[in-house]
């Protein structure tokens, strides 16, 4: 009878102290063992491959319940386990929103037998709720809580200080950031948001906008003893600040700002490039890089925001904000690993093990033994070019499409199930609810 449920072979497995050609072992849907010799009721061959831990992707928008012609749990986790993410954090403004104990069992019970890679949603503050986040922060299943502070998809949107400090107030977790100061843009709205130009959309939510709304949020933080976490950071102005308050703020950027420039993505791309925080130009991109070196993100999140090609046809600026992202976080990182703009070593602490450190995951985001069995398999030599018939999202589209690119997942597997190998996926969706150290106690 054999010992173990699964093992890889012939990878490179990258452990916590560095890269080690070994086998690892998966038993009950967690790692046994690294190294040995044992049997296992399935192998799979990882010779000339690189075995990382499973890539976690802490912000998407999956749009169910409300509007799942644009996505849904089950398309837009299909799309992440393409792109070898093992796990997601997704976010509370769909309709109704995610502001509830009854809309967070409601998204539990639709992602059950549904969703191919774990899961956690967010709760969204707003006035009404902000003195049951507290509650609301520990039921299980659930990431934390959300705020947006300038208005974007839905119509989740916290924008007053004095409510602002409500919701920091209450509970105990970290809290998620959108940082866009709301009456700065509004003010800018008329002047600088240009009928037709999309291109303008950097103008009107400009600089200011999220350095101001970033400035304020930590400051409110630190008034009321609460850790906070900010997504999305698009301007190098903004790391240096949050550098400086590295003991209560952590922080993300995503693949796009670190990928695209403003002067050739709205002139290429159109409105496909539109999303909030904007894109900016090539040197608010190369400053992200900067900080990027010194080591100031935390984390790297796609912000997985998909609209329907014709939603995104609109004119600007009725057309939405947003782009999909799930399924190329890994693959635009992994290009950007073999330009040498950064290490494997940096980008594995940036999808997973900062992830873990940061929210407080239960077992995820090492291999290690106990850990659960996540791994994501990549070749990190693979020239390929990103083609429609690989996308899984529902809307159909990626900004990257016709990109050529170097390295790729060639498999996720997720607590020692195959959920894809070789752009095909395997078996059945089975991803579970991702467990927390703060809440692995609590009982739904």
């Amino acid at each position: 009878m054999a010992t173990h449920d699964l093992k890889l072979t012939g990878g490179t497995v990258h452990l916590p102290g560095g890269p080690v050609q070994t086998t690892v072992y998966a038993r009950g849907g967690r790692i046994a063992a690294i190294g040995g010799f044992a049997d296992a009721e399935q192998t799979i061959d990882c010779t000339g491959l690189d075995i990382l831990p499973g890539v976690i992707d802490t912000q998407v928008h999956f749009r169910e319940p409300g509007l799942e012609h644009k996505e849904d749990l089950e398309s837009g986790s299909r799309a992440a386990v393409m792109g070898g993410v093992v796990a997601v954090f997704e976010m509370p403004n769909t309709k109704p929103n995610t502001d509830s104990a009854e809309a967070i069992a409601d998204k539990l019970a639709r992602a059950k037998d549904r969703m191919w890679c774990d899961h956690a949603f967010y709760v969204g503050a707003t006035g009404a709720n902000a003195e049951h986040l507290g509650e609301l922060e520990r039921l299980p299943g659930t990431a934390g809580v959300k705020i947006f502070m300038g208005s974007s998809t839905g119509d989740l949107l916290v924008a007053d200080d004095e409510v602002l400090a409500r919701v920091l107030r209450s509970g105990r977790r970290r809290v998620a950031i959108h940082a866009e100061d709301e009456a700065r843009m509004n003010a800018r709205a008329g002047e600088f948001r240009i009928d037709g130009d999309v291109a303008s959309h950097p103008i009107w939510r400009d600089d200011e906008s999220a350095l101001l709304a970033t400035r304020r949020i930590l400051g409110l933080a630190r008034a009321a003893g609460r850790r906070i976490h900010v997504l999305h950071v698009s301007t190098p102005a903004e790391l240096e600040l949050l550098a400086q308050h590295k003991d209560i703020a952590t922080c993300e950027v995503t693949p796009q700002h670190l990928t695209l420039a403003g002067e050739d993505a709205y002139r290429d791309l159109g409105t496909h490039a539109q999303m909030n925080p904007p894109i900016r130009s090539a040197v608010h991109r190369d400053g992200l890089w900067h900080w990027m070196g010194q080591g100031v993100p935390d984390v790297i999140g796609s912000d997985h925001a998909p609209h329907t090609l014709a939603e995104k046809a609109m004119p600007y600026p009725a057309s939405p904000s947003g782009m999909p992202g799930v399924q190329t976080l890994l693959p635009l990182m992994l290009d950007h690993v073999a330009a040498g703009r950064m290490t494997l070593q940096r980008l594995i602490d940036l999808t997973s093990a900062g992830a873990q450190r940061i929210f407080n995951i239960a077992g995820k985001g090492r291999i290690a033994i106990g850990y659960d069995a996540d791994f994501t398999v990549v070749d990190l030599k693979r020239r390929w070019t990103v083609d429609g018939a690989w996308l899984q999202s529902r809307s159909g589209w990626s900004p990257f499409e016709g990109c050529e690119l170097t390295g790729k997942p060639i498999g996720t597997i997720v607590r020692g199930r195959a959920a894809m190998w070789e752009d095909e996926l395997v078996g059945a969706a089975s991803g579970a609810p991702i467990r927390f150290e703060s809440t692995v106690f609590e009982r739904g």
